[in-house]
């Protein structure tokens, strides 16, 4: 609580103001509803501050009105929030067992990738049996366009947001880096449609990768399941096997997840 003096909202700071949303929101935690004047008395500030803040968290769905204009509860947005924190909870929790018998199955590195902004971000990773190398690929981000992960990734955004993304040459990385947006973009479609992406030397010279997505109870991707090892053993003429692999593997998590399969 203040001292009973507001403070003019040019003059709040944005910490301040998060905090006092968050106030709003456990209020609203604690009580079925409440009015402007409870969220004014909660917070020690005038009712126009809580009013505004109010507006904001309901245009968000943070919040909504209910029956009775001036009264608030609890908004659907929270249940989308709440749903995406359990899913990325649930994803790794469901994902390692899976992973494990992958990596002994395929005797390669397995990694499982989150799209992070403009990158794909390993949060977990297992080595098979014939890893030589405790490369950790885990936490490190890595260019969408240049890996298996990526590509999955990419293939399953939707197209308003493709275009935004290539709109000029990509960034090489080998020889073999696929840099043309035209081109990529016509690897993407193939890989909606196969369910894997593969890639051949274009992030590393002599590395090699395949990827599968997993799709969450929604049918969004919420990440992509990769194998990947060094091509003198995991080479193209065998990338499609494993591909095969890692795409029952991937499925597998999506059912772990309450993906449903199509017939």
């Amino acid at each position: 609580m203040s001292d009973g003096m507001d403070v003019p909202a040019q003059l709040e700071s944005p910490v301040q103001s998060v905090d006092r949303a968050a106030s709003i929101l456990e209020l609203l935690g604690r009580h079925e509803e409440a009015g402007v004047t409870d969220m004014a008395a909660e917070l020690g500030v005038h009712k126009s501050t809580a009013s505004r803040l109010a507006t904001a968290l309901e245009m968000r769905g943070l919040i909504e009105q209910t029956e009775e204009r001036g009264k608030y509860r609890l908004g659907l947005g929270l249940i989308r929030l709440a749903g995406a924190a359990t899913v990325r909870l649930n994803l790794s929790q469901q994902s390692r067992p899976v992973c494990e018998l992958l990596a002994g199955r395929v005797a390669e590195t397995i990694n499982l990738a989150i799209l992070d902004r403009d990158a794909a971000i390993n949060i977990d990773q297992v080595l098979g049996p014939s890893a030589v190398t405790t490369h950790n690929w885990l936490g490190r981000r890595t260019p969408l366009h240049a890996t298996s992960s990526g590509k999955i990734l990419l293939a399953h955004l939707p197209e308003h947001e493709l275009m935004n993304r290539f709109t000029e040459p990509l960034q090489s990385y080998t020889s073999r880096t696929v840099t043309d947006p035209g081109t990529l973009r016509a690897q993407l479609k193939v890989a909606r449609a196969d369910g894997c992406a593969y890639t051949v030397e274009e992030l590393e010279p002599g590395l090699n990768a395949v990827a599968a997505p997993v799709f969450t109870f929604n049918g969004q991707v919420v990440a992509a399941v990769s194998a990947s090892g060094p091509s003198f053993r995991l080479t193209e003429q065998r990338l499609p096997e494993v591909g095969a692999a890692v795409r029952a593997a991937a499925a597998e998590i999506s059912g772990r997840l309450g993906h449903l399969r199509r017939p």
